[in-house]
Parts: C-alpha cells; sequence; structure tokens
C-alpha cells in the first residue's frame, strides 16, 4: 500500500468515527470485517445527484425499482444478511420508526438473503411496515450503489436517503460491517428531508 492510499484510508477511518460518511464525490471504497479490510465493487454514487436505477425482488420473486417509489422519499437500509445480530436489528428499528413518518416515506431493506429467509425473517420478527427486498437474483443494487463485498456476494452496511424528485440527500456507509449505523442522524436527515407527522 502506498502512503497516498495509507493517508486516504486513514482520513476514511477518522470520517466515520465521528460523523456519518457524506460522499460528496464517486469513489471506491473499502470496509472491515472484523477488522479485515475487504474491498467493495462499484463506486458509491454522489449526492446531490439523481439516485442510481436498481431492480431487486420482493419476497415473490417480483421485480421492484426504485422507480416505483417516484415521488416518495426512500430510506434504503443496506445490510449484509437478516440472519445476524446487528443487520436483524437495524431492520427492526427501521420497522418501528416507520410510523413516525407519513404515507408519503417509504422505508427499504435490501440485502441478498434469498426472499424465502427475508421472508421467514419478517413473519418471525414481525417487520411489516418497511419493505424487505433482495439483491440475490442480480446484484444490480450492490453494482449501482458500489456495495458488493468482494468475493463474498454481501452488501456492506450503509444507509441511503433519497428525496421525492430522486436525488440521493444523505448516505451513510459504515467502516466496519459489524457496527450499527447512526440511525440518529439517519432518522435526523429523513425528517428534514421528508414531512414528518406531528
Amino acid at each position: 500500500m502506498t502512503l497516498k492510499h495509507a493517508l486516504f484510508n486513514l482520513g476514511f477511518s477518522l470520517v466515520l468515527m465521528t460523523t456519518p460518511l457524506l460522499i460528496t464525490s464517486a469513489i471506491s471504497a473499502e470496509v472491515t470485517i472484523g477488522g479485515h479490510s475487504v474491498t467493495l465493487k462499484g463506486k458509491l454514487p454522489l449526492n446531490n445527484i439523481t439516485a442510481p436505477e436498481f431492480k431487486v425482488v420482493d419476497d415473490k420473486f417480483n421485480p421492484v425499482h426504485l422507480s416505483d417509489f417516484k415521488g416518495k422519499t426512500v430510506l434504503i437500509s443496506a445490510v449484509p444478511s437478516l440472519d445476524t445480530g446487528v443487520c436483524a436489528l437495524q431492520t427492526k428499528r427501521f420497522n418501528n420508526e416507520f410510523a413516525h413518518f407519513n404515507a408519503d416515506v417509504v422505508m427499504l431493506t435490501i440485502s441478498t438473503d434469498l426472499p424465502f429467509a427475508q421472508k421467514r425473517f419478517c413473519q418471525t420478527e414481525s417487520v411489516d411496515k418497511i419493505k424487505v427486498l433482495s439483491d440475490s437474483v442480480w446484484r444490480n443494487f450492490a453494482e449501482q450503489y458500489g456495495l458488493l463485498i468482494e468475493d463474498r456476494g454481501l452488501l456492506a452496511r450503509a444507509i441511503f436517503i433519497i428525496d421525492p424528485e430522486g436525488k440521493l440527500q444523505y448516505q451513510e456507509l459504515v467502516k466496519e460491517v459489524s457496527q450499527h449505523p447512526n440511525y440518529d442522524a439517519a432518522l435526523s436527515a429523513l425528517t428534514k428531508i421528508a414531512a414528518v407527522k406531528s
């Protein structure tokens, strides 16, 4: 690793330890799993531009596109696998928070789990307010948003918020995959972007 890369990685880590990572230019990123660095395929999208379209599937393998939610404020919670503790808690947290927002807000959890496993998880954990979608078929979301962990086929942990005009307004890439995202920062950003129930 060159000095330039080392300094970049150090700066990247310091940003993530203090605040959510707010991306202002497209970059290829690295995250860690258990402290070991892994590379993400693709590039994180830019804030304040049109969010990349993507195609995933629901629990019946029906295609779902970002454009299906045109005119809505969309929060995307990307997780590696619902069968792990942090991913389960993250998904349940946003499911519980959904009640604080009006019908113009959509919350999605996306993972590479198979739709059958996602459906079982949602039934077991009473996740019934947000949409849980699978990127297992095409890995299209992973590629479009630069989240595919090389050689693992999993998504890195991240949060994205897209405004009603379809522009990406907020994102956090969690540096250590086993850690939680900054829920308070994401929900505060969502509150500012969307109309919230009083």
